[in-house]
């Protein structure tokens, strides 16, 4: 069985080069100038600071493209996020939607970023409850290919009640097991449930900045963010078999 793979979100754009699977939001790129080293690394589109700060997006996509394609050059860029719609309750109480316009929205401005761009992108499903991410796929239709990397978006605030985040998974795998499957900002409690570390194609988090800014410590610390991909990738010392399955 292939191992989860773990990128590591980032803030401070030299630490890239620290880690061999970074995550960096495209927020973190709209005024830098100069290239940077990296390894493996993802792109993502800034949209949790978007949609729940503002309620929608304040750069459109063409921008998001142009910045896919500027910093393409940098270390191996594997994937870069579309600009989605998240769908937890508070986010639509922001925005005056519903689930169906979020998806509609979402998959919108992913076919709009496919035009602009030849860099491989990442669409996202999205939805609250289990079904609503099976219709998503549904309204994606031909697009979504056996084999992609897809993203399972509005999961990280669930990361206290796994239960939750196993139903989604265990609905989208049942449905498309086709599909690679990326958790966003899934952290290490959500990790410790066997399912959802050994359904998940990969995950990110930032987690380990904010446990690190929480209890007083340096909060953008490369030794911080290295120690905390380290015990992800060692899940405690446990063994697959020897974790419950919450």
């Amino acid at each position: 069985m292939i191992s989860m793979i773990f990128y590591t979100g980032i803030f401070d754009i030299p630490q890239m080069v620290s880690f061999d699977h970074a995550f960096l939001s495209a927020n973190r790129l709209r005024r830098r100038k100069s290239d940077f080293p990296a390894n493996n690394w993802i792109m993502d589109s800034g949209a949790f600071t978007e949609i729940s700060m503002f309620g929608h997006y304040r750069h459109p996509v063409s921008e998001h493209a142009d910045l896919i394609n500027r910093w393409a050059v940098c270390g191996n860029m594997e994937l870069a996020v579309a600009q989605d719609y998240m769908c937890e309750p508070f986010i639509l109480a922001k925005t005056g939607m519903t689930v169906l316009d979020h998806q509609r929205l979402t998959i919108e401005r992913y076919d709009e970023l496919l035009a602009l761009t030849d860099q491989p992108i990442m669409p996202v499903l999205q939805g609250f409850w289990p079904m609503e991410y099976l219709r998503h796929i549904d309204l994606y239709g031909g697009r979504l290919k056996p084999g992609m990397r897809v993203g399972i978006g509005s999961v990280c605030k669930r990361n206290g009640t796994p239960k939750a985040i196993v139903d989604v998974i265990w609905a989208l795998k049942a449905e498309a097991p086709e599909l690679l499957y990326h958790g966003f900002s899934v952290k290490y409690t959500a990790l410790l449930n066997a399912y959802i570390h050994d359904a998940l194609y990969s995950a990110d988090s930032m987690a380990w900045s904010f446990a690190a800014r929480k209890q007083g410590r340096d909060g953008n610390s490369v030794i911080e963010a290295l120690e905390y991909t380290e015990k992800i990738r060692l899940r405690g010392g446990k063994t697959v078999a020897q974790l419950p399955l919450i």
